[in-house]
């Protein structure tokens, strides 16, 4: 089964599942406003009530319009049902406009270089660090995109789904973070295998791919690219990965970097990031006082193509 195809067949035992609360919902609403038969014989009011319905039954057109006003609230509370099975399915669907798909990205192009900045994470989900990105994002009301390796959420799948429900983008970041060349069939079992756990774990689903290291040329950008993903690279590195520098560099390295649609690279896993997650507040507050303003991938691209 493709996936596409079980994606369909989701939705559609969603909206089954949906008409099916929806129904016994309204049905046991239906049966605590009912009284009971014992109760008309025992209270007059309610028994004139009964009486009342009885006669209005015996009238077919008043008895169709009840019926019609049954079945008119019913399909609103199905559709108000299927509008938040929707909505959620949007929020955890992270698919580039049509004229993204296909093709590398380094930076957004925004429209009256409007001030917007996405900063971007790799190699996580991680113990301890994702957390306090996580800290720092909330504290800061900054939604970011998450790049993850497939082994990393396999470890961690608590923390991948922390990520997913404080609302940040995903991506993929293949199974192992290989750089070597590799052919199609492991090409393929990288970025799918890791787009699968994503889904068992999260419920996200996204073609959204960054390659390890940035390498184009080793088959994976080549694969996910026919399997219509955006590979995101980057336009500013913090430099993160670099044993020897300090915060402050990073901080630097991002800040003079900065312009309108830029993508920033940083690291929450593959090794010690404490020194990221020093430099993150700073490198937050520094770009909110040169006016930025901070978007996911998919909010950058969408902007992008409103601007086109």
């Amino acid at each position: 089964m493709t996936g596409n195809h079980l994606w369909q067949q989701l939705r559609k035992q969603s909206r089954f599942v949906a008409i099916a609360l929806a129904a016994a919902a309204i049905s046991f609403v239906i049966g605590m406003l009912m009284p009971t038969n014992q109760h008309y014989s025992n209270n007059p009011a309610t028994a004139q009530v009964h009486n009342l319905n009885q006669s209005l039954t015996v009238n077919p057109s008043v008895k169709q319009i009840a019926d019609d006003r049954t079945a008119f609230n019913l399909d609103r509370t199905v559709e108000k049902l299927l509008t938040v099975l929707e909505s959620q399915e949007k929020l955890l669907t992270f698919v580039p406009p049509e004229q993204f798909q296909g093709t590398t990205v380094f930076d957004g192009k925004v429209k009256n270089s409007e001030k917007v900045i996405a900063l971007t994470v790799d190699d996580g989900p991680w113990p301890e660090t994702t957390e306090q990105m996580l800290d720092i994002f909330q504290q800061n009301d900054v939604k970011a995109t998450f790049f993850w390796l497939g082994k990393s959420i396999e470890n961690y799948p608590k923390i991948a789904r922390m990520v997913v429900a404080q609302g940040h983008a995903i991506g993929n970041h293949t199974w192992h973070h290989w750089y070597d060349p590799m052919d199609a069939a492991t090409a393929a079992d990288e970025i799918d295998r890791t787009a699968k756990l994503i889904y068992e774990t999260t419920g996200v689903k996204t073609t959204f791919f960054r390659p390890p290291g940035g390498v184009l040329n080793n088959g994976l950008a080549k694969y996910a690219k026919e399997q219509n993903y955006a590979v995101v690279m980057w336009s500013v590195t913090s430099a993160d990965t670099d044993p020897r520098a300090q915060p402050s560099a990073f901080v630097e390295n991002v800040l003079k970097g900065a312009k309108p649609g830029a993508i920033v690279l940083m690291h929450d896993g593959g090794g010690d990031r404490s020194r990221t997650i020093k430099a993150l507040p700073e490198m937050i507050a520094g770009l909110k006082q040169q006016g930025y303003r901070f978007v996911t991938i998919p909010e950058l691209l969408e902007m992008q193509e409103q601007s086109a």
